[in-house]
């Protein structure tokens, strides 16, 4: 006969068997990731592959190694830039979200405009902010470009989902504009701008990669973007792959950092990030 545990034991049987789940969330990633650098390293070492045609994962970090001081360098160029663009698409997102909000005819008339500057290529927009404004300042806009619009669309739809009832109760209360959107629907819309902000995280990085490029021999010094095409016009393919890998670790760093916020922000009361526990 079967019968019923008390909810505590439940419980706490649901913690345990969790952490298998959480350990093979972690290991399996990396035992494919030891699998394809493994299998990389015997493909290029078996058929004596040239550095110049695709370096050995060994050459790569050989080069990491090598070229630390200057692709330290270009990698803090590149995040100062992420950050700056980021900062402002999420300032700037939220307010004109929260400006939304209160004014439909504001929205009526911007978010149009906003949907357009999301679907026109930063890549062409890039040459053109670089002969109009300061180098920096152009890179910076491009990140901030492809980062503005998940925050602000986010936003917008979080603050317009809250619960007609609750919204109702409010107002049977005499609850004022001020207090509803204070009370109510910037927590209801806090799950939504904390996942558009994920999503911001990377794009600014997406941006201020674009913009590095297309800055070409004006980006001199500057960021990983142009010691990927420096590298790529000398021919030096293990320092491509260095300074792209280095690309590729700071947008896991991006995204596992804001997805912790997230977490850290929502654990006791959402469910997105309550499930997470159980």
């Amino acid at each position: 006969m079967n019968t019923l545990q008390p909810p505590s034991l439940a419980a706490g049987q649901a913690k345990v068997g969790s952490r298998p789940l959480f350990l093979a969330r972690i290991l399996l990633p990396v035992i494919v990731l030891a699998a394809g650098i493994a299998t990389w390293e015997f493909v290029v070492r078996l058929h004596d592959i040239p550095s110049y045609v695709l370096p050995a994962p060994s050459v790569v970090f050989q080069t990491l190694l090598a070229d630390w001081p200057v692709l330290s360098q270009s990698l803090l160029t590149t995040l100062l830039t992420t950050l700056e663009g980021f900062l402002a698409a999420a300032v700037g997102g939220v307010a004109l979200a929260l400006l939304f909000n209160q004014s439909k005819w504001l929205e009526y008339s911007l978010f149009p405009y906003a949907v357009i500057l999301q679907v026109t290529p930063v890549i062409a927009i890039a040459p053109l902010l670089l002969i109009y404004l300061p180098q920096q300042t152009a890179v910076v806009a491009c990140a901030w470009i492809v980062a503005f619009f998940p925050v602000l669309s986010n936003t917008t739809l979080g603050l317009n989902s809250v619960d007609r009832n609750l919204a109702g109760l409010f107002q049977l209360y005499g609850a004022s504009r001020l207090q509803m959107l204070r009370y109510l629907k910037l927590p209801a819309a806090l799950p939504f701008i904390l996942g558009g902000l994920r999503i911001a995280g990377g794009l600014s990085l997406i941006g201020a990669v674009v913009a590095e490029i297309a800055a070409g021999s004006a980006g001199a010094g500057s960021g990983l973007a142009y010691r990927i095409a420096e590298s790529g016009y000398r021919l030096n393919i293990p320092r491509m792959f260095a300074a792209l890998l280095l690309l590729s670790a700071a947008g896991i760093v991006i995204y596992a950092l804001l997805a912790l916020t997230s977490y850290l922000v929502l654990r006791r009361w959402h469910e997105s990030a309550i499930g997470k526990d159980n």
